[in-house]
């Protein structure tokens, strides 16, 4: 709500904090619960992230400094310096989809364009930003909805279609089953090829749609990718990110952290050799996966 003032008039900012404090007060009187004792539900998850520093955003200095030189400052020292740097309250994804939001609800289609590509950037797909327009027509009228997608085409554009798109079935293995969605962000699916063989080693497929990864992880005794289809990344704890493609081997020490998944804009299919046990982390943030695939 906070990003969103900039973009509403005050007045209804005011209206909607009025709203949540009020349902907030009343959840709090009926279970008896003091309102400072209700738990952030993402404050688990925003204490794990890092704090990143942003690009500096210098447009309002750029474009207006000449006629308004003190609208230029807040527009990149307050608005982009200070509140779109807030992740650990709000995540740059979201206030991107805030923000795009609020400029098609309001018919500021000569902003959505730079906000379309900035939301793009933190990470949010054609196929989301496709399917938020389709609902929000419904609230804020078909004709808002139809210009911007007329952005959208601009923005995401053919060359943003997903590529091995063959692999949406794996490959010469099953495709299986969703995996375990507390371990993963994004949708994948795990096949295991091998569970019973003379070397007590669990040997599985699995196959990440674009833009999928799993969570950082470890394994006591250590694990074996091979890569059979598409593009993918695998990193290791505060080292650089490695780009994957078919053919490809990882030999992943004991009780090394890291992370493997797609490409944003790839399928990505491995063989996965699994050694002993496997010990589960923090998701990957959109920032930190968003800066691999630039």
């Amino acid at each position: 709500m906070t990003s969103l003032n900039f973009l509403s008039r005050l007045e209804k900012f005011f209206a909607v904090v009025a709203i949540f404090s009020a349902v907030n007060i009343a959840v709090a009187q009926q279970n008896s619960i003091q309102q400072n004792q209700i738990p952030s539900k993402n404050s688990a998850v925003n204490s794990k992230m890092k704090e990143i520093s942003p690009k500096k955003v210098t447009a309002g200095r750029d474009q207006l400094s000449a006629i308004a030189p003190k609208f230029a400052e807040l527009n990149d020292d307050v608005l982009f310096g200070q509140v779109w740097s807030r992740e650990q309250e709000l995540s740059a994804r979201d206030r991107s989809l805030v923000t795009i939001v609020s400029l098609i609800a309001g018919g500021n289609f000569p902003q959505l364009k730079f906000h379309l590509q900035k939301g793009k950037d933190n990470g949010l797909s054609k196929q989301e930003i496709v399917e938020i327009i389709t609902h929000q027509a419904f609230y804020s009228g078909w004709p808002k909805a139809w210009s911007a997608f007329n952005i959208v085409k601009e923005v995401y554009d053919e060359s943003d279609t997903p590529k091995n798109t063959n692999l949406s079935n794996s490959t010469i293995f099953p495709l299986g089953e969703p995996v375990n969605p507390d371990w993963f962000k994004g949708k994948a699916w795990l096949s295991m090829i091998s569970t019973e063989n003379p070397f007590n080693t669990p040997i599985a497929n699995v196959t990440f749609a674009p833009a999928t990864r799993n969570h950082w992880h470890s394994h006591n005794i250590g694990q074996i990718l091979l890569v059979t289809g598409g593009e993918g990344w695998y990193q290791e704890w505060e080292k650089p990110a490695q780009k994957l493609k078919a053919g490809d081997v990882v030999n992943i020490p004991a009780n090394v952290k890291h992370w493997h998944g797609a490409t944003k804009d790839s399928w990505f299919v491995h063989l996965a050799i699994t050694l002993g046990e496997s010990k589960w982390f923090e998701p990957v943030t959109d920032k930190d996966y968003n800066n691999v695939n630039q």
